[in-house]
């Protein structure tokens, strides 16, 4: 077994830090295992390079390797891409087609971004993991696959399993082995190196001297949050190398690359539990609450105004409950009398007396009431703010990509 200096050298590791040396001793350990591991880390980390590290050091180095983009494939595709599909199982299935378990049998798969997978198709890697069996779409045959599964996911996972939205029986079952990947602002003494490594790379590249930072551009890089982790140095690396005339970097011409992250700057705000436990859980409940409201107090009326018409203007036989409705309405709307008619007096005081009599109209015009052009205009207003992307109008919503769709359809929604 190589040790970690051979093989940080080998897979182009940069970095000395207690967490991520900690990191690669896992991964070597467990290497020559079939666990499934799950890497978690924030994006940008180098998430990808560690399944490489252990296919390479397992029994299984000989056979293939995948890498899948979970979050890259459309749903409605992905489970065909994973399991493979049968001729005609859809439209444009013309030929049978091998899935990735199918490919990279005897091998290992590399699932990025798995928290982006649909719940059914969860449900399909389940059973894969547990059983080694998998049904590709529109067959009835049971396959076999002897795949090694190493996942990861830039998702707080046990927060999407308390949501909803990663089945908690599929993440125990990935999470034999943890990896965490530390995010660079925790790799203080590593961004230095990092940025001297890329410089080089990047000179190499385009011909020229490699930066150098002065003290002062060396404490900034340090201090700098890095939201985008080795990501974003690499890539500010490059837009220096590139604009900056000047070899010598000093915090003044650094600072002019590096992002503001004011929002990490601002106070946390306090949410109380059991206050947002009472709220409404969407948008649309508060909705279907407010015409439901109206609903009644529409039948109230109509109920008074029936009685009116029978007694002709007698309030002395106006029954008992609906005197109390008149006055539940006049004080609720005494605030609002009040304040026109206070309105109305200066308006009445600065002008003269041939204009106090003319009278403002407004016109009032009576709002929909119905349920169906309040989900239309609810609707249009979600696509309308994503620009037309139903995927995130959906989420806004509340509701499927799917049903989303079909009411798109149903009201002929433009």
């Amino acid at each position: 077994m190589m040790d970690i200096q051979t093989i940080k050298h080998r897979f182009s590791i940069i970095g000395n830090t207690y967490s991520l040396n900690r990191s690669l001793d896992i991964a070597i350990q467990v290497s020559p295992t079939d666990l499934s591991v799950l890497i978690t880390g924030e994006s940008g980390t180098g998430k990808e390079v560690f399944p490489q590290i252990i296919h390479q050091f397992s029994s299984r180095k000989h056979a293939p390797y995948i890498a899948v983009n979970c979050g890259a494939i459309p749903e409605g595709t992905i489970d065909s891409e994973l399991f493979g599909h049968e001729k005609g199982a859809f439209t444009g299935a013309l030929s049978d087609r091998k899935g990735y378990f199918e490919v990279a049998n005897k091998g290992t798969i590399f699932l990025d971004e798995i928290g982006e997978l649909p719940l059914s198709t969860q449900v399909r890697l389940l059973r894969v993991l547990e059983t080694g069996e998998f049904i590709k779409v529109g067959s009835s045959k049971v396959l076999k696959s002897d795949v090694r599964v190493v996942a990861a996911t830039n998702l707080n996972v046990p927060k999407a399993v308390k949501d909803g939205k990663f089945r908690e029986d599929l993440y125990y079952r990935l999470n034999t082995v943890p990896i965490n990947m530390p995010p660079l602002r925790e790799r203080q003494e590593d961004i230095y190196l990092l940025f001297r490594k890329f410089a080089q790379d990047f000179a190499e590249k385009y011909r020229m001297p490699p930066l150098r930072l002065d003290s002062g551009a060396q404490q900034l890089l340090k201090s700098y949050r890095w939201p985008g982790n080795i990501r974003q140095l690499k890539n500010i690396t490059e837009q220096v190398s590139i604009i900056e005339k000047e070899r010598q970097i000093s915090a003044d011409i650094l600072r002019n690359y590096l992002p503001r992250n004011d929002e990490h700057m601002l106070p946390a705000i306090y949410t109380d539990a059991s206050k947002k436990d009472q709220a409404f859980s969407s948008e649309r409940e508060i909705l279907y609450k407010v015409l439901f409201d109206m609903k009644k107090d529409m039948t109230d009326l109509k109920k008074l105004v029936f009685e009116l018409m029978q007694t002709s203007g007698d309030s002395s036989s106006l029954q008992k409950d609906n005197a109390l409705l008149i006055r539940k309405l006049y004080e609720d709307q005494e605030i609002d009398i009040l304040h026109h008619q206070s309105s109305a007096q200066t308006s009445t005081a600065v002008s003269s007396p041939k204009d106090s009599v003319i009278q403002d109209t407004e016109e009032f015009v009576e709002e929909s009431l119905s349920l169906e052009d309040k989900e239309v205009e609810l609707i249009r207003k979600a696509l309308e703010k994503h620009n037309g992307k139903r995927k995130y109008a959906a989420q806004d919503l509340g509701i499927s990509e799917r049903t989303l769709y079909r009411k798109i359809k149903e009201y002929d929604i433009n």
